[in-house]
């Protein structure tokens, strides 16, 4: 069977390039966009995330800034942290970086991010959205995950998906993207009683349930598309730490027509996706500024 691994880079280079074009016309309009992430407390499991995002803002024209706070911040303290940033009409984005310090709300702190800066997709208004099939600011990940499927060329109408993992900020998204471009939507858990009995039968396959190398060959339907969401770091024999994701990637590869590759599939296109959504944020909000004093 002819396989084909879906790279992620060259999926979000095409797409920050759009999004500097954009950018760029909109500059001349006198609208200059400005990120400002958020991190509370010790974050050394998402600075590669964080650097990516900055090189990324970097590159299209985005001013990235980055606030720091300690760990035993108050979520009263960060919430107004947020207002603040909200109510700066040189503020277009905000990004609050996971994880943070469990006496901390993550949802409360997402709900507080106004939706027109929400450049995750993940206030409860954008996640509410996509019921409606408004997907042009949805959450980051499950729009990367959708992106690369598009790429296969399969058509999405009738196709027959299955996601595993139904987590708020990527499986649920997934399955109401997906839904909305007419696809057949499976969505297994903890409590699906056979996963793989699902699995097998679906023309693709989207895995983030945070298990290393959880789907094996057995579980995917030969010719398949099987998107892998998962970054989970092991330790080798040697004592080295690898990432892998949440497919067994050489066996299911062997099966599959196409797979992500971990890391380098989904994530590149993640950290793009985020970019979009900081063009979708700033649009959004020259046009609030137009109607207000126009009127």
């Amino acid at each position: 069977m002819d396989q084909m691994t879906l790279l992620g880079r060259p999926v979000a280079d095409e797409i920050l390039e759009r999004v500097a074009a954009e950018l760029g016309q909109l500059k001349d309009g006198g609208w200059h966009p400005k990120l400002v992430s958020i991190v509370v407390g010790e974050q050394s499991a998402a600075d590669v995330y964080i650097r990516n995002q900055r090189r990324a803002a970097e590159k299209v024209g985005i001013e990235f800034e980055e606030r720091s706070f300690p760990a035993s911040v108050t979520e009263d303290e960060l919430a107004v942290a947020i207002r603040a940033l909200n109510a700066n009409p040189s503020v277009t984005g905000i990004i609050v970086q996971r994880p943070v310090p469990d006496h901390i709300s993550i949802k409360r702190l997402q709900s507080t991010v106004h939706p027109l800066k929400d450049v995750e997709g993940m206030h409860p208004a954008s996640i509410g959205n996509i019921v409606y099939n408004e997907l042009d600011l949805t959450p980051c990940t499950a729009a990367a995950s959708v992106t690369l499927l598009k790429r296969t060329g399969l058509k999405l109408e009738g196709l027959e998906v299955v996601v595993i993992g139904h987590s708020e900020i990527v499986g649920k998204p997934i399955a109401f993207m997906l839904m909305s471009e007419g696809a057949t939507v499976t969505v297994c858990h903890h409590m699906t009683r056979s996963v793989s009995a699902h699995s097998r039968r679906a023309d693709a396959v989207f895995v983030a349930v945070g298990k290393a190398e959880f789907v094996d060959a057995d579980m995917i339907k030969p010719g398949a598309a099987v998107i892998d969401i998962g970054i989970n770091p092991i330790s080798g024999g040697d004592g080295e730490t690898r990432i892998v994701g949440d497919v067994d990637f050489q066996p299911g590869s062997g099966v599959a027509a196409w797979v992500t590759p971990v890391p380098g599939g989904v994530g590149p296109v993640t950290v793009a996706m985020l970019m979009r959504n900081a063009l979708v944020a700033l649009k959004r909000q020259s046009q609030s500024y137009e109607v207000l004093y126009s009127s």
